[in-house]
């Protein structure tokens, strides 16, 4: 049986593949191959291990025949999967959660700090060879003590996200569009409000639901003219959850004090409007960027094929559409 790897994950994964007797195509290096180039690879291929840059479709599904079995998807989201599509050609699809949560809270965080205390702009002061000396005023920033943070979908990440506000001395709010369980708010010490009511109180707004219909541009022009004027905006979520240009209309205006992102509307690309804004801190998606993430990605992806494609039993960590 044969599985295929649209591109470079970590060696652990394929290694426990082929242990199990599987053959396993995966590229030599880590280049965004062309789609044609993925749908002629994956014919015939018992399962597919995806990248949150692949689009699974019809098409994609009719490339790989009827024999496909399992979409194993590298990513906690997978809005990159059409999932009733897969449901119809009778494969399985599966996603990583739980693994990253801690790294993608941890650069949240580290977004939090960069952009309230003016990191990024530190860094490119004394980079750029300009002459400075300290000084009572210089690139003053905003202490997080005290301070509101409102989390805009409170699951695994935003809930690690709240704990580490914690030991910030921030108080939390939090958006979920459903009612959750009082011992869970109390433990965490969440405060549930409506979304309105979270941009008008927060501090820092801090993004971390899935990307659906009904979440896109969820964060648009109405909601960033709610937010405070010494407000900061992070995302480590999904790009076409904030409206962009409502975005950067907000920041050019000093509507908002600034922002924190690691994804974006039409990733790669990223506007020259926003990279040219000082009160911005911009990262390219490393969000579950750290050695042990990715091979614990990689890792589960590879068990939900063995289950599948092997064993014949439900993969661990099922998408149910």
């Amino acid at each position: 049986m044969d599985v295929i790897v649209t591109n470079l994950i970590p060696r652990a994964g394929v290694d426990l593949l082929e242990g199990a007797g599987l053959r396993v195509d995966m590229p030599e290096d880590g280049g965004r191959p062309a789609r044609e180039e993925v749908l002629g690879r994956i014919a015939g291929a018992h399962g597919v291990i995806t990248l949150l840059t692949d689009r699974v479709d019809d098409e994609f599904l009719r490339a790989a025949g009827p024999q496909l079995r399992i979409v194993a998807n590298v990513a906690v989201g997978y809005d990159n999967i059409d999932l009733a599509a897969c449901a119809a050609h009778g494969v399985a699809v599966t996603n990583t959660p739980r693994v990253l949560t801690d790294a993608t809270a941890d650069l949240t965080f580290g977004l939090i700090l960069a952009t309230s205390r003016r990191i990024g702009e530190g860094d490119r002061l004394v980079r750029s060879g300009a002459p400075w000396q300290w000084g009572m005023f210089m690139l003053l920033g905003r202490g997080l003590q005290g301070k509101h943070l409102g989390i805009v979908g409170a699951g695994n990440i935003g809930q690690a996200v709240a704990r580490r506000a914690r030991a910030f001395g921030m108080e939390v709010l939090c958006y979920e569009p459903h009612e959750l369980p009082k011992e869970q708010l109390e433990a965490l010490a969440l405060k549930q409000v409506g979304l309105d009511e979270l941009l008008q109180r927060s501090d820092v707004v801090s993004i971390h639901c899935p990307y659906t219909p009904d979440t896109h541009h969820l964060i648009g022009e109405a909601q960033l003219a709610a937010m405070k004027q010494d407000a900061y905006l992070i995302n480590t979520a999904r790009g076409p959850i904030v409206d962009e240009q409502a975005l950067v209309r907000a920041l050019e205006a000093g509507r908002i004090a600034g922002a924190g992102l690691d994804v974006y509307e039409h990733e790669p690309a990223v506007p020259e409007s926003l990279r040219r804004l000082e009160n911005v801190v911009l990262l390219p998606h490393l969000g579950s960027a750290t050695v042990e993430t990715r091979e614990a990605m990689a890792l589960l992806a590879a068990e939900n094929v063995l289950n599948v494609v092997v064993k014949g039993i439900a993969p661990v960590t099922p998408v149910r559409g």
